[in-house]
């Protein structure tokens, strides 16, 4: 299939074994309709971003699955030696949150649930009692966290938290930390149509830097309406912060949940869908690169397109 043929939002790259690996949400309808599980797509020619092999089912829920709908942003990453996917899933009782499943295999799974709502007991690592989503894993000085949205639909002004986990990835391992607001941003503005103060949160990315910086990537909507990815740099270079937001969007061509990946030779790509409608959301790959802080105070310049 051409990359121009898949239908996915989301899109999550993993280079591997000299080609790539794309996951996301590819539900044909992943707002309304009932959650069929995830594919994942493989490149079918090495250092080919333009031709995929799939889809091949990397997620399907099992029969007694806590969940039935809202099956959405899966990302894969390798811990200590296996594959785990995060994805947001809405209970089938109870508020939206973010879950951790692991590979019974290779990185194309299939992966299985494994994290714990409560001790024993399958769902979300999240707050039960929060509408979250779009959950991304991290790690700072041997910890591993989970950074996600805490909903603006919940809170009226998103946030982006940061979550510590246990060490098997199976819980929480303590309380959230607000890392930041969406309203902080100067591009991001309230939903028109909306609650005076909605400002949306989406698609949190972490991304440290070749100078020792850290930098997330996230998405909300800009003054004309339009899904945009900004960049935010954590001052101090750590998980907490304080975080600076950037002036204006790093993408704002009606795309956005970005991620970055470095291609097999060496570019940093930057991933999103566009556009941000269903069904017409294809995968798109931007170079970028970092860039020296050309900004003045509070104004960090820190990526750049390159093409």
């Amino acid at each position: 299939m051409r990359i121009s043929e898949i239908q996915i939002r989301d899109p999550f790259v993993v280079p591997e074994g000299g080609r790539y690996y794309l996951f996301g949400s590819t539900d044909r309808d992943i707002w309304k309709g009932p959650g069929t599980g995830f594919d994942g797509y493989v490149s079918a020619f090495d250092g080919s971003l333009t031709d995929f092999e799939g889809p091949f089912p990397a997620f399907r829920p099992p029969e007694d699955f806590w969940s039935e709908t809202n099956f959405w942003a899966p990302e894969v990453h390798r811990y200590q030696g296996g594959w785990y996917m995060f994805a947001t899933f809405k209970p089938k009782k109870g508020s939206r949150g973010t879950a951790i499943l692991k590979s019974k295999g290779g990185i194309l799974g299939p992966y299985a649930p494994w994290s714990w709502a409560a001790p024993g007991v399958s769902g979300p690592v999240t707050p039960g009692e929060w509408d979250c989503l779009d959950g991304t894993f991290f790690t700072e000085r041997g910890i591993p966290y989970l950074v996600f949205c805490h909903e603006w639909q919940q809170v009226g002004d998103g946030e982006i938290c940061a979550l510590p986990l246990s060490g098997d990835l199976r819980r929480a391992a303590g309380a959230p930390v607000l890392l930041f607001h969406a309203s902080e941003a100067p591009w991001s503005h309230a939903l028109a149509g909306r609650a005076p103060g909605s400002y949306v949160t989406d698609g949190p990315f972490m991304y440290p830097t070749q100078k020792g910086g850290l930098l997330m990537l996230w998405s909300s909507f800009d003054a004309r309406g339009k899904y945009c990815i900004g960049v935010a740099r954590s001052e101090d270079g750590a998980l907490t912060g304080p975080w600076v937001q950037e002036q204006e969007p790093l993408y704002r061509g009606d795309g956005g949940h970005g991620m970055l990946f470095p291609s097999i030779e060496g570019t940093l790509y930057l991933a999103l869908h566009t556009p941000n409608q269903t069904p017409f959301e294809r995968a798109l790959f931007v170079p970028v690169r970092e860039a020296p802080d050309t900004g003045g105070k509070g104004s960090p310049k820190t990526l750049v397109l390159a093409g």
